[in-house]
């Protein structure tokens, strides 16, 4: 290959395990803003309707490192269809669930399911993707995360309202479906040195298996950022409430069209120039617009909020997971994807939990001012990780 010619990314492979995976986020996060409603339905006390997300964060959390060990030695199409397929099936005996002990303990089997799930899908991207366009590929990979956690929860709102919970589950399974049979298709590329790698050879460690030691820092940014998230998708629809603001939809289509139009761009900034510039510039973009939506009052100014802040988080997350895993070992790439979405998993939720603690002493908007902060924290982070990576050749030229 002459050195000017990029390596093909768009195989069909690439794209149908990108399809596949949107599939899998529509399917699950349709049913997320449901869950509380309707398990409230069934007598749950507010302690209960909080376990709802905790009970599936400590799943998600739980289950990532076992999976990342096993991605270490093992081919990834069986584990990829085993995810999918162990979704589906825990989505579809959801309605069976009349009794508030038996839906917590499926909430935290499909928490399980999920944390197998991304990390497996994630490597398995990763290792389609050819090197050189790492962050470029994963940019666009995002991009099936980001629409399904856009889409899917207005999506699920909808039906959940003009019908009955069990048919929301079984349009959510059909989903899922579609899922199964593209991700069946896909053509997986074990790296060699897993496939040389035996499980004898390895021993596992849990907080080995958590932690991958080399790419830690940007998933301690990936982490601070997300904690500043987590009070928007916890209580903007609340602030909407509030404020009068019925069209709180525009920030999630603002969001979605934004993030969709600038993720390629960034990935190819990725590829050409590093993390470092791209991740503070995205974290300030996603500060301002948390800022402007803290002062709207109209549907313009949350789809203003809602479009800077496409640009900024929607293109921060794939970037700091194409820093992680740029800095992994492709044998422990698994490892690594299962840390950054635990990362993304413990931001989300101690960041709902901390500020709705907080939430009852001051105004919304106020509370998206305070959160905002953690961007800032996650842009000095990076500034700190540039200064220490310069520090290290130094120490080894003297």
């Amino acid at each position: 290959m002459k050195p000017s010619q990029k390596e093909p990314l768009w195989t069909r492979s690439f794209i149908m395990l990108m399809v596949g995976n949107l599939f899998v986020f529509m399917s699950f996060q349709m049913l997320i803003p449901t869950m509380p409603p309707y398990i409230k339905s069934l007598g749950a006390t507010g302690f209960e309707i909080g376990l709802v997300t905790t009970l599936f964060s400590i799943g998600a959390v739980l289950s990532r490192p076992f999976i990342g060990f096993m991605l270490q030695y093992k081919a990834r199409k069986p584990l990829v269809l085993f995810g999918a397929i162990l979704l589906l099936i825990i989505t579809f005996v959801y309605p069976l669930s009349q009794i508030v002990f038996i839906f917590l303990f499926f909430r935290l089997a499909h928490g399980l399911a999920w944390g197998w799930s991304t990390t497996v899908n994630g490597t398995a991207a990763v290792d389609v993707v050819p090197n050189s366009r790492l962050g470029e590929g994963m940019g666009y990979f995002g991009l099936s995360v980001t629409l399904g956690m856009i889409i899917a929860p207005s999506l699920g709102i909808y039906l959940y309202q003009v019908t009955s919970f069990t048919n929301l589950v079984y349009i959510s399974g059909m989903l899922g479906i579609i899922s199964v049979i593209l991700l069946s298709i896909v053509r997986y590329q074990t790296p060699e040195d897993v496939k040389q790698t035996k499980k004898e050879e390895l021993t596992f460690s849990y907080i080995g298996s958590l932690v991958e030691k080399t790419s830690w820092y940007p998933a301690a940014i990936t982490m601070a950022a997300t904690f500043g998230y987590g009070s928007i998708i916890t209580f903007i629809v609340i602030f909407g409430e509030e404020r009068g603001i019925e069209q709180i939809f525009l920030f999630y289509l603002a969001n979605a069209i934004m993030a969709s139009i600038s993720r390629p761009v960034a990935g190819k900034w990725f590829d050409e120039k590093g993390p470092k510039g791209l991740v503070i510039l995205c974290t300030l973009i996603a500060f301002s617009g948390m800022w402007v939506l803290s002062f709207a009052y109209t549907g313009l100014h949350i789809a203003v909020a809602g479009a800077l802040f496409g640009v900024g988080f929607g293109s921060l997350i794939p970037t700091l997971q194409s820093w992680t895993l740029s800095q992994t070992p492709s044998n422990r790439r698994g490892v690594a994807n299962g840390m950054f979405f635990s990362s993304i998993d413990l931001g989300l939720g101690l960041g709902g939990l901390v500020f709705g603690i907080i939430a009852p002493f001051v105004e919304t908007g106020t509370l998206f001012q305070i959160s905002s902060t953690f961007m800032i924290v996650a842009a000095v982070l990076t500034v700190f990780e540039g200064k220490r990576r310069r520090r290290v050749p130094q120490q080894a030229v003297s």
